[in-house]
């Protein structure tokens, strides 16, 4: 790269960063330009709509039926945000309540009435219930002659696959119509030109795309179970404050200069270089949100603080790898270009095998599951291409405009190999003991009459108490006055709630309260805030989390931990790799789930986002090792495997210390600075960072070393 190129590529960078920077936090300032105004907000940021439908019939649904019932709202509504939630509230009612809208009746209308919906053949002998559709959805296609049709898509469950086949199929003799009812009007009646055994059929005739996907929506929600009416709707307000936001935002600027000061003061230029490329990480990250119109929630922006540590990591490798070849007496332009050839197959597949994790999470995923995979698979692709491209021209120019002296890059020293493998017993026992020590507390919290964890009513469901006001609070009176109030007489530190906008109605959500705690709040909110008793209504209302996201969560976790055995397998040739990489994730979740059980840390949503945010960690820590590994085993074909894996491990300490650190100052300045709710993400984040660290050290390696000399009968020397 010529001088001249390097100072265009400098000020091209630097401008970019001002103008990607500016569009994107422009949108938190008081005038609201930026893309930033325009990202989808969760809940908890920006509020949103409120429904309450409550089931038809004088008979009380059953439990199995209300559990089917939320479980397929949830999955339909997804398609407004997959931080929506929908949760039963009372016997007979169902809420649903979707972030960053504001207008209620649009999303009546949009959602339809759920109701009862039924195929009859062309006699009116009912064919097949709306509980046979697994799936309707609009789409476009040309027919024989060329030209665009709009068509419903179904696809049938096993049990309707079945039905429709025997109806279609006497059907299709006479080409006879098939009815599509729904509450008692016909809204679609095609015919049937062929049997249908498929299990897949499409509806054709729609003038627009439009009127397909009305048909197709009425469809969706006429498989529900239960039938039912809206109760109510309303528009409700940030569960967090403007403030809470700006603390947040500010912990992480404070977490970014700590970031940059570190990278500055250990890489020299190189860590100037980093330190642009993650700037504009952040921008593009901002604005890609917006681009690809994800929610954004509190834990999200946790989330993306977080990552700017995370993304730290392919730097570190990649200067790593360049002093270790100006110790060499490589020259700077030499050493750079091979430090980025030898950095690159850990950065592939660290971030590769995290990217696998989240396309599994995000198709098998519900929920915030769903929206942490879309956030977690921007961040890993944003950061390869910040650290491998961005980085890189940086760099490049730095060294065309004459920074071209080794004392500005570094020289890695000579390190004396620490042998990890004596000490490996020790280390394992002492995983053992915090690992057991975990399900101790658990078994302890259950005996002393608790839940095994604190699980917060994300998880358990809770009491929900609506009071109507005197005045108008904000959402800062509320956090301030009434907030203290309500935990002094529940003993629950994890209060939730929620404004309704046009009232000065106030949503507050507990843990569940007994008939005494009831009175006990309604007498408090009379006396300390003048409210009127009877306007003071409390309801039991479910986890946001159903049964059935959980055990989808739990799938995707192990369909992942699957996926990311197997790539590891076919790119180290090698199942031991895999195995011991998958086993390291366990012992990594297992010992923040010991800090959960021992320090009863709240379990709600952040739970999930916190446990899935070390599994990609810890993956990431472990391919670097590993990868180190395998390369001194096509290099070191004298030495013996112990020495090989102790190289492997010191060559690499300084990634793993460095990497830990910069993650750590992230996360330790969300829980310094944060919000509560914050505080609950940050602190096992950074047990769990602590713990990433220990366990690629000192348990990884000695893991792979077991396995290789112990299974399949391998000795200790390299073969």
């Amino acid at each position: 790269m010529k001088k001249s190129k390097g100072i265009l590529v400098l000020i091209l960078s630097l401008a970019l960063l001002g103008l990607f920077g500016y569009t994107a936090v422009a949108g938190w300032g008081a005038d609201k330009t930026g893309s930033a105004a325009n990202i989808k907000q969760g809940l908890d940021l920006a509020g949103g709509v409120s429904i309450t439908y409550q089931v038809v019939g004088e008979e009380a649904p059953s439990a199995e039926d209300m559990n089917d019932t939320i479980y397929k709202l949830q999955k339909r509504v997804e398609g407004y945000s997959t931080e929506a939630v929908v949760y039963q509230q009372g016997d007979d009612r169902i809420s649903i309540e979707i972030p960053g809208v504001t207008d209620a009746n649009t999303i009546l209308e949009e959602l339809g009435k759920p109701g009862s919906l039924t195929f009859y053949d062309k006699n009116f002998q009912p064919v097949l219930d709306g509980t046979d559709v697994q799936n309707a959805a609009a789409a476009t296609t040309q027919n024989d002659m060329g030209n665009t049709q709009y068509v419903v898509q179904l696809t049938l469950t096993e049990e309707g696959k079945q039905k429709f086949a025997d109806a279609t199929t006497e059907a299709a003799v006479n080409h006879d119509i098939i009815y599509i009812i729904y509450d008692d009007m016909i809204v679609s009646a095609p015919s049937v030109n062929e049997a249908i055994t498929g299990g897949e059929a499409v509806i054709t005739g729609m003038s627009s795309f439009e009127e397909a996907d009305q048909l197709a929506s009425t469809i969706r929600i006429g498989g529900l179970k239960l039938t039912l009416e809206e109760l109510s709707s309303s528009v409700v307000g940030a569960q967090l404050g403007e403030e809470a936001i700006e603390t947040s935002l500010k912990a992480g600027a404070v977490g970014f200069v700590l970031v940059a000061v570190f990278m500055i003061a250990v890489y020299l230029i190189p860590g100037i270089a980093a330190v642009i490329a993650l700037a504009l990480y952040v921008a593009m990250m901002v604005l890609l949100l917006n681009g690809f119109n994800l929610t954004l929630t509190l834990p999200g922006i946790a989330g993306i603080i977080l990552s700017i540590g995370m993304a730290v990591d392919a730097n570190v490798i990649i200067f790593a790898r360049i002093r270790e070849e100006l110790a060499t007496g490589k020259t700077v332009q030499s050493s750079m270009k091979i430090g980025f050839q030898k950095a690159l197959s850990a950065i592939l597949d660290g971030n590769i095998t995290t990217l696998i994790a989240a396309a599994v999470l995000g198709v098998l995923g519900t929920g915030p599951v769903k929206g942490f995979a879309q956030t977690l698979a921007l961040g890993i692709v944003l950061s390869m291409f910040t650290a491998l491209v961005v980085t890189r021209m940086i760099l490049n120019a730095f060294y065309a405009i004459g920074l071209k002296d080794v004392k500005f890059y570094g020289v890695a020293k000579e390190k004396k190999i620490i042998n990890f493998l004596s000490k490996k017993a020790v280390f394992f026992v002492i995983s053992i003991v915090v690992i057991v020590s975990g399900f101790v507390f658990m078994g302890m919290n259950k005996a002393n009459g608790g839940d095994i964890l604190n699980y917060s009513l994300d998880f358990k469901g809770g009491t929900s108490t609506n009071i109507t006001f005197n005045e108008d609070l904000s959402i800062a009176d509320i956090d301030a006055k009434v907030v203290p109030v309500v935990e002094e007489v529940t003993k629950d530190v994890n209060t939730q709630t929620q404004k309704i906008a046009g009232t000065n109605q106030v949503v507050i959500k507990t843990k569940t309260l007994s008939l005494e705690e009831r009175q006990a709040l309604e007498e408090s909110m009379v006396e300390n805030f003048g409210v009127d008793a009877s306007k003071i209504t409390t309801e039991t209302i479910s986890s946001t989390i159903s049964s059935e996201m959980k055990s989808d969560a739990i799938i995707a976790v192990i369909v992942s931990a699957v996926f990311m055995l197997i790539y590891i397998w076919f790119r180290f040739k090698d199942i031991r790799f895999g195995t011991s990489a998958v086993l390291a994730l366990i012992h990594d979740v297992l010992v923040v789930l010991a800090f959960y059980a021992a320090a009863r840390v709240s379990v709600g949503t952040t739970f999930i986002a916190c446990m899935l945010t070390i599994v990609g960690y810890s993956i990431n820590a472990t391919i670097v090792i590993f990868d180190r590994i395998r390369e001194n085993l096509s290099e070191m074909k004298k030495a013996d495997l112990a020495e090989i894996v102790n190289t492997s491990i010191t060559q690499t300490l300084t990634r793993s210390i460095f990497t830990s650190l910069t993650t750590f100052f992230m996360v330790a300045a969300l829980y310094v600075m944060g919000v509560s709710s914050i505080k609950e993400f940050a602190l096992p984040l950074m047990v769990g960072i602590v713990c990433g660290a220990y366990s690629s050290v000192c348990v990884t390696g000695a893991l792979w070393y077991v396995f290789r000399t112990k299974i399949g009968k391998k000795n200790t020397a390299q073969k």
